[in-house]
């Protein structure tokens, strides 16, 4: 069974975000280098990574550019995105939500280069006894709190005309979800795969919300220190290169992308059918036009918008007035908060010339 730690816990959000921006480098600050180390951590859409490394494709594409990539695994999730913000890793695959709360909020300049996927059913709301989600009203909801999961519920209860004060949650470790619902006296959790696949088979569970229900919404993102990015775009372009050849094969339906699949499954801990499965509720930007038309999007602002608002309401904007203390930029020239503080960057240029065919 593959294990799926994109997700963050309370704990270890409020550890990243009370780093200060003395931590981070201004863009340009950055030398020039020859090696990087980029981190990721076991999840089906990050699977590619480790696998590239494996197959050759990483050493392929960082020897066209004279570089060397060194692909990191980090066993725990949130500890890779702390280590990249600490400055032990140039680049991470990470959660939107967490790129926002952990190194950004924590005054790190980070630049997302891949929009790699999002969560088009990973990620579920289940009711026992009950399939219509105004049932939740004034009930008790086990969940990761301060993750996607708790993000996903007030998303869910906003759907239904509900707030989060409508609800009480109790913080409920990933390790120990699907055990948690097993007990008569829980009637709702939120949980992501594999998890919410076991929770799903239990007696009279019903999915009454998903990640499918808002697409696009919990995004999975590559991204790398500004500085570092300014000073060394070959480690763009390579990333670049590196991720859509990889997800080309394994999107193949011959036997060569059969192959690809299985051995990501196999670096992952998972079987090829439990992997294979988990592909179908992510939703993969294969294709990088269709990745820099959904970074370009309106909807994206709309997103970040709806995300860093709910970060800030919950406290993981450490010491903010406003959710604005934050700055996000998008392609275009648009900004989302404090215009002179950006430190989260959604850039395609990276994605744009691999569509181009400029790598």
């Amino acid at each position: 069974m593959i294990v799926t730690i994109r997700r963050t816990a309370k704990a270890a959000l409020l550890a990243g975000v009370l780093l200060t921006a003395a931590c981070s480098q201004a863009p340009g600050d950055a030398p020039k280098k020859q090696e990087f180390n980029i981190g990721w951590s076991i999840y089906a859409g990050w699977m590619p990574w480790p696998y590239a490394q494996q197959a050759g494709i990483v050493k392929k594409w960082a020897d066209k550019y004279g570089i060397k990539i060194n692909m990191v695994q980090v066993n725990d999730y949130v500890e890779s995105v702390n280590q990249y913000t600490a400055g032990k890793l140039d680049g991470v695959s990470v959660a939107n939500m967490d790129a926002l709360t952990i190194p950004a909020a924590g005054g790190k300049d980070t630049s997302a280069i891949i929009v790699g996927d999002y969560s088009n059913g990973n990620d579920g709301i289940l009711m026992k006894g009950a399939g219509d989600l105004r049932a939740i009203k004034g009930q008790q909801i086990n969940l990761v709190e301060l993750s996607v999961s708790h993000y996903l519920l007030a998303r869910g209860l906003s759907s239904v005309g509900l707030a989060m004060k409508d609800v009480k949650t109790v913080n409920t470790g990933d390790a120990d979800i699907v055990g948690a619902f097993a007990s008569p006296d829980v009637k709702v959790a939120v949980a992501w795969n594999p998890q919410l696949s076991t929770m799903k088979a239990q007696a009279g569970a019903k999915e009454v919300f998903s990640s499918a229900d808002i697409p696009g919404e919990i995004l999975d993102l590559m991204v790398v220190d500004t500085a570092t990015l300014k000073a060394n775009p070959s480690l763009g372009k390579a990333l670049a290169g590196i991720w859509y050849e990889t997800t080309a094969l394994m999107a193949r339906k011959d036997a060569q992308g059969k192959a690809a699949r299985a051995a990501m499954a196999k670096l992952a801990g998972a079987t090829p059918e439990d992997f294979d499965s988990q592909l179908t509720t992510t939703y993969l930007y294969t294709d990088p036009k269709a990745a820099v038309a959904a970074t370009s999007a309106p909807s994206l602002v709309t997103t970040m918008t709806r995300v860093r608002d709910f970060s800030f309401a919950q406290g993981l904007f450490k010491g903010a007035t406003s959710a604005d203390a934050v700055g996000m930029s998008f392609p275009g020239g648009k900004t989302l908060g404090d215009a002179q503080h950006v430190t989260l960057r959604f850039d395609d240029s990276y994605m744009k010339l691999a569509a181009d065919g400029k790598l």
